[in-house]
Parts: C-alpha cells; structure tokens; sequence
C-alpha cells in the first residue's frame, strides 16, 4: 500500500511540474531592426514568430514602426522560438531566442539587415526597397536607393520628391510656394535657401541620401519657410567599424566632374568627409522679349522688341569634413566644417528697336542700338559647426544638447555693358544719351552669422515626450555695389553701400502624445526679430525695427492599419525677405526696365493646412496630400509702367516712360493643392511611380488693382528595370502647365530622359552609369507673359536640356557592423529624432 501511495505522488509531482512548463504566460519581445550600413531604421517590416518544434504554427503576426522598432506582446510557453523578419528589397533576418517562466521580457537588441540580392538557379530576384516614407509632419524620399541618383544632380532629383515641383525653367515650389528654406543634415543652410537652383543644379545626387520634406515643422524648427523645409540629408556613415572610400567621375556634353567620399572609424572615433569639382560649359542660349506699351505723355502705341543671346561656363566644388568621438555611452562630441560654391562667368549680345505699334507704320524706328556684355561672378558658402549631445543613463530617449554653428557667405559679381547705337530720332536723343551710357559695375556681398542653440528632449510616462530650446542667431549683412562709367570714372551716384543687421532670439515648447493608434503633436514658437539697416552714402535713409511672431503649429495622425495611416496638420509660418530683396540698389543696365529692392519689406506670414493619406505595401506605396493656405501680405514683385522722373534713387533722368519693378508687401493669395504619389513594384525588377501635383491659386493686391487665378499641374512619371546581367534601365517623362503669378503666368513644359547603370566585381565595388535627356530636340522653348496699366510683355527663351553622358565609381574598403550602436548624433536628432517618432508620433 506503501509503495503504491508512493507512486500515486511521484506521478502527480510530474505532471505538475509538466503543467507548468506547458503553461502560457504574456511575454513581451522586443528589438530594432536597422541597415548594416546606414543604421537606420527599417519600417513596415513583416515580423512572424514560431516555436522551434513547431515551425508551422505562428504564435505571433506585426510589424515595425517608422524606426524599425518592435515591442510585441504574445502569450507563449517556455521554451526556444524563431523570429523571422522579412522587408522588401532586404535580406531575411532570422533569429533563435529563449522563452524563460521568471522572465517577462526578452530584448532582442539591435539586428542588422542588408540589401537583397539573392541568385536561384540562375537567375537573379532583385526584390524593391520603398522610396518614399510617411511620419506625421513630414515625407522622406530615398535617394541613395534610386538608381538615377548615379547620373542625375539634386535638382533633377527633386522632380521626383512628393510635394515638389521643378519646372522647366527650374523654378522649385514646396506646397505649392515658392517661399520656404533649405537645411542641410537638420541645420539651416541660408546661402542654399537664397541660391537653391544654382547650388542643387551643380550638386551630384550620388553625395545625398535622402531628401524630407517638412510639411508641417514643428516648433522646433525656425519659423521661416512658407511652404515648408526641404532637408538634404548627404550620406555620412556611423554605427560601423572600418573603413571606405568611393571615387566617382563623370562626362557629359556640357562638361564633367569627379568626386570623392570616404568614411573611417576605429573605437570611439569616427571621420567622415567628401569632397565634388564640376566644370560647365553651358551651350549658348536665345531670348526675345515684345513688349507693347501706351506712353503716358502722348498716349501713342509704341512697341520694343528685342533679341539677345548668351553663353558662360561655371565651376562647382563642395566638401564636407565631420568627426564625432564618444566620451562614453552617454556623451557625444561632434565637430564639423563644409564649404561650397563656384565661379562662373559668360558673355551676352543683344538687339534692340522702339517703334511705333501700329501694323501700317513703316517709317524709321525711334531709336535702336546694339549691346555686348561681359560678366563674372563667385559665389561661397562656408560653415562650421561644434554639438555636444548628452542622453539620460536611465531614459535613452532623455536628450540635452548644445550647439555653436559660424558661416559665412561671400559672394563677388562683375559686369560690363557696351552700346552701339544705330539710330534715334530727335524726340529720343536725350533718353538714349543718357540711358545708354556704357558703364560697370563691381559688386561684393557678403553674410555671416553665429548661431548658439540649446535644446531638451525628455519622454513623461510611457505616451508623452516633452521638447523646449532656445536659440539666439546673429546675422551680419553687406552688399557693396560700385558703378563706373564708360571712362572708368566712380559714379557715387548711381553705387550703393548697404549693411544689414539681424539678431534673432527664439524659444519653443512642444508636445507630443502617442495612445495606441492615435498620436498628436502641438507646439509655440516665439521669435523676436532686431533688424538694424544702414547706408554709408546716405545715413539718413538709415532705420531699425523690431518683430515679434508668435508660431503655432499642431498635427495629428491615425494609424488605420500597420501599412496604412492618416494626418491632419496645421502650422503657421513666416519668410524673412532676403538681403537680395531688400537691397535699395537701383539697376538700370537696360533702360527701358529698371530694377531695384526695398529696404521697408516686412516679414511674410502664412496659414496652412493639409490632410494627408498614405498606405506603404509591399506592392504599393501611396501618399496623397489635400493643401490649403493663405497669406495677407505676401511679397510679390510688382512691375508698372512710369515715368523715370517718378522713380526714386534714379539720378538720370529723360522724360520718357519705363519699366519699373521692385518688391512689395501687397499680396492677398489663396491656394489649394492636391499632391499624389503612387509606387507600384509590379514586380521584383520592375518599378513603375508617378508624381503629381495640380493647384488653384488666387493673387490679388488691392493697392495695385492687380488681381489673377488659375489652375496648374505638374506630373512626373517613370519605369524602373532591371534587365538580364542585372542592369537597370530606368526611364522619365515630365511636364507642367504654367503656372500663375500676380501680373502674368509662365510657360509650359516637357523634359524626359533614360539611363543605364549596372554594377561590377565583388560586393558590386564598380558602378558605371550613361544617361541622355531630351535627345530629339536640342533646344526647349519657353514663353511667360507679363500685364499691367498700360504695357503688355511677352519674353521667350530658348536653351539647350540636351544633355548626355557616362558616370564610373568605385568603393575601397569594408565596414562591419559594431556590436555597439553609435548613431548619437545631434545630426540625427534633427533628422530623424523626436521630431515626429514614426507613424504614430512617438519619440525615437
């Protein structure tokens, strides 16, 4: 009896104990999963988890979030399971992990992912990377992954950006405007702001990695920038260990280039820098202009016409230097200096007639003349920056930093202009004496400013992130402008000296909110502007003033499904005029349309809202956005017909009527825009995307009796190959409407192009590229009107799109992923940080 009593409890003893190894309790896994080389994180991951006994039967189904971050609950046994992750056009990371009863958390830490390239039986499957990504403030396009970024500049690249347009005179609008500014890697860039057709024309896109557009900046960022912040993001390299370098060089009809970009890192320390030449010749270029004007005096018809071509060559460099070393693991030391910009310099040559605008006039014109042009030019901008960025021991997501930037941006420009007078009629002898003098000019400009700037990020609880900082700029703006007559001699009249000051003090507070599918962010921003503007010639003209803004902003996001989310933002922005626009300087080089900037402009302010949708699968990728804003003293440029005694700061005067322009604050405008983006991966190697964009504006200034509206659209549409021997073929077509402005509109356009790039050698180190655009037709023609009281002009142009050519690069060396992720940087915080969090606003 004994022993059968002992049997009974032996037996009940096991089955408990096999009771509670079966048993399911919740258990929370977690991770990242980032790109070997880049870091950074890989969204909308597919994650699946299995029993290792049991592969067919999944515990558990999700996805990542924006960052590549996971934290999945699931209820399981102790034992070993299998977590697969799968990504589109990412190798297959597959890891075993231990389930233990007295452990409620298993962290996975952080795993690597690569690009996918996978040979079966022959035949290569190439699987898609998407290229676009949505958070709750702004979209990111991937550069680096498109393959036209191997022949292609920044510009052209930028055709290609949801919310972007680049017509096909190279004008760029973000959300539909024309006003708003460029960082550079999270900082401002104020010379790429001013000068971003020059600059982004002359960038190769192969130094980017990706570009963001910022819709809705939060108070974190300044507050200029009407239509947003386009932030170019160059490729630099951290969370590795190694090194390499890649060589590039290029040749094209107009000209060639070469680059070189290298990244080192060993222990703490890590070095990244690059450096691009690139020499143009751009083909000579025709325009005419027909202006019709009622002359005020006589109230008689008269008609100018004229004719002028041009040719020049510019020269283009850019290098960037940076360093971070890693006191420990919560302390950051990163240092930094970039340069870049060019020369250029071209000759022109033109005709000119003024007649009468009657069709039965045949008598002699009243005056026409000949004109020849020699100009040069630099233009630079250089930067330096030290950040210091402290994070919590506890709380990684607790982030202090402090920040120093200096730059500065000289620039030089140098003309001359020569007349060759055929005839004139007595009545004009006087205006062409004067108006035609032969004359020179030499120019300097310069802007530097230091920025000092503090910022804190900190999480409360698990669902709220705290942001505040404050910032103090100073700016230092001169222009010198000094004219010269045709005998050399200095005209102080006609020369201007001009300084401009400009501090401005910010701070901000923002808030964001994360509850399971729901997430929000709302943020003010105050802003004091301290402008001081003096005249060397003329202190009397001198005067100060002061603004304070204050800028709101506020977004919300859904999570509708893991692919798939929604938002509504609002934010208000304002658009400091530029030295460019309030420079006094009276240009007067062509006589009949004078030119010159105002010193009284006040700051542009701007309301806007948009709705947007987005849905990221494995074969679609869509965003559409809805726009709406509007403004009440916007800066337009306003032309009229006057008399030149009525022009003020013109010393020479003849009686007759010209065009005058200058810049005001008169604009009242509304404007509603309706952005698509649509990708379809139809199938591993083929790629088709289409961006469009068509807008309603409506301009009016009271004050001037001006007032126009219309519509617009831009597409920009293309197919993506890869061919047998794994070369890719990709090929673009785009065009545009014109587009509307106060007293005219511009022109309509086309533009397409193909290229051919395929990669060689182990680890595909060799990369050779050609490309061809607008090969049918050398020269594209462009026709823009401008109206007003009494005159009527319509200017065309034509010049060369033409463009052909080969790219080869090259990469040494090799990188290993660190155990130990270093990606700290203020860089990335203000790229990729807090400053959004993923689809559903959460910190980084």
């Amino acid at each position: 009896m004994k022993g059968k009593l002992l049997l009974l409890m032996l037996l009940i003893a096991s089955y408990a104990g096999y009771a509670q190894n079966t048993a399911t309790s919740s258990h929370t896994v977690k991770g990242v999963l980032v790109d070997s080389i880049t870091l950074e994180g890989e969204p909308y991951a597919t994650i699946k988890i299995v029993k290792k006994k049991t592969p067919d039967k999944v515990v558990k189904m999700a996805v990542t979030d924006m960052q590549g971050k996971f934290q999945e609950k699931m209820d399981a046994a102790s034992g070993t399971y299998v977590i697969t992750i799968t990504s589109i056009g990412k190798s297959t990371v597959v890891k075993d992990f231990e389930v233990k009863p007295n452990e409620k958390e298993v962290d996975l830490g952080t795993l690597y992912t690569s690009e996918a390239t996978n040979e079966l039986g022959g035949v290569e499957i190439v699987a898609q990377k998407p290229l676009v990504k949505a958070d709750i403030d702004k979209i990111e396009y991937n550069v680096q992954d498109d393959p036209d970024s191997k022949t292609n500049t920044v510009l052209e690249m930028l055709r290609k950006v949801p919310l972007v347009t680049v017509d096909g005179e190279d004008n760029i609008k973000v959300n539909g405007s024309s006003s708003f500014k460029i960082h550079v890697n999270g900082k401002p860039d104020n010379m790429m702001s001013d000068n971003p057709v020059d600059v982004l024309k002359s960038m190769p896109a192969n130094t980017i990695k990706h570009i963001e557009v910022i819709t809705n900046p939060g108070a974190k960022y300044d507050a200029e920038g009407v239509g947003g912040i386009l932030n170019i993001v160059t490729i630099g390299g951290s969370g590795f260990k190694g090194y390499t370098a890649t060589f590039s060089a290029n040749g094209s009809n107009t000209g060639g280039g070469a680059s070189v970009y290298t990244t080192i890192k060993k222990d703490k320390f890590t070095v990244s820098a690059r450096y691009n030449y690139n020499a143009n010749n751009s083909p000579r270029s025709y325009s005419s202009s027909t202006q019709y004007q009622t002359q005020q005096s006589t109230g008689e018809e008269t008609v100018n016409q004229s004719e002028s071509s041009n040719k020049g060559k510019d020269r283009f460099q850019s290098g960037n230097l940076e360093a971070s070393y890693e006191v420990d693991t919560v302390r950051l030391i990163s240092v930094g200096f970039g340069m870049y910009g060019g020369n250029n310099d071209g000759t022109g040559y033109g005709k000119t007639v003024m007649k009468n605008a009657s069709p039965a006039f045949s008598g002699l014109p009243y005056y026409s003349y000949e004109s020849d042009s020699e100009n040069d030019g630099s233009w630079y901008s250089i930067r330096g920056n030290v950040d210091y960025q402290r994070t919590s021991r506890k709380i990684k997501e607790r982030m202090f930093t402090l920040s120093y930037k200096v730059s500065a941006r000289p620039r030089t420009s140098n003309s001359r202009y020569g007349y060759t007078l055929n005839h004139v009629e007595p009545d004009w002898e006087e205006y062409v004496e004067k108006a035609l003098d032969g004359q020179r000019s030499k120019g300097k400009q310069n802007s530097s400013e230091h920025t000092f700037q503090a910022d804190y990020t900190t999480p409360i609880a698990k669902i709220h992130t705290l942001e505040t900082g404050m910032k103090y700029i100073i700016r230092n703006n001169h222009s010198d402008n000094d004219r010269y007559d045709k005998d050399d001699n200095y005209d102080m009249k006609r020369s201007s000296h001009y300084e401009h000051l400009n501090d401005i003090l910010a701070a901000y507070v923002s808030y964001s909110v994360k509850i399971k599918k729901f997430s929000g962010k709302a943020g003010l921003r105050y802003e004091r502007t301290m402008q001081d503007v003096k005249y060397t010639e003329k202190p009397e003209q001198n005067f100060d003033v002061d603004f304070n803004d204050w800028v709101p902003s506020a977004s919300l996001g859904f999570k509708i499904t893991d692919m798939s989310n929604i938002r509504l933002g609002y934010n208000m922005r304002i658009w400091r005029p530029s030295i460019w626009f309030l420079n006094p300087y009276l240009d007067d080089t062509n006589p009949a349309n004078i030119s010159q900037g105002n010193a009284s402009l006040e700051s542009e302010k701007s309301h806007a809202f948009n709705l947007s949708y987005s849905n990221f699968t494995q074969k679609f990728n869509v965003n559409v956005s809805l726009n709406y804003s509007f403004n009440n003293n916007g800066i337009e440029r306003v032309t009229s017909l006057i008399n030149d005694r009525d022009i003020p700061d013109l010393t020479e005067h003849t009686g007759k009527d010209v065009l005058y322009s200058t810049y005001k604050n008169i604009g009242k405008s509304s404007y509603w825009g309706l952005s698509g983006y649509v990708n379809w991966n139809a199938s591993p190697k083929t790629r088709v995307y289409l961006n469009l964009w068509g807008s309603y504006s409506r301009l009016k200034s009271p004050s001037q009796n001006l007032e126009n509206s219309g519509w617009s659209v831009f597409a920009y549409g293309g197919v993506q190959q890869t061919l047998p021997l794994d070369i890719r073929l990709s090929v673009n077509l785009m065009g545009s409407t014109p587009y509307i402005a106060l007293q005219g509109k511009g022109s309509s356009f086309y533009d397409y192009s193909i290229s051919l790039n395929r990669s060689f050698l182990k680890e595909k180190r060799l990369t050779v590229s050609a490309f061809a655009g607008n090969f049918f037709k050398k020269y594209m023609k462009n026709t823009n009107t401008l109206t007003g009281d009494s005159f009527w002009q319509e200017s065309t142009s034509r010049y060369s799109r033409q463009r052909f050519g080969v790219s080869v690069s090259y990469r040494i060396g090799e990188l290993k992923a660190s155990v130990k992720k270093a990606a700290r940087t203020i860089e990335n915080d203000d790229v990729k940080g807090s400053e959004g969090g993923g689809q559903g606003g959460g910190s980084n």
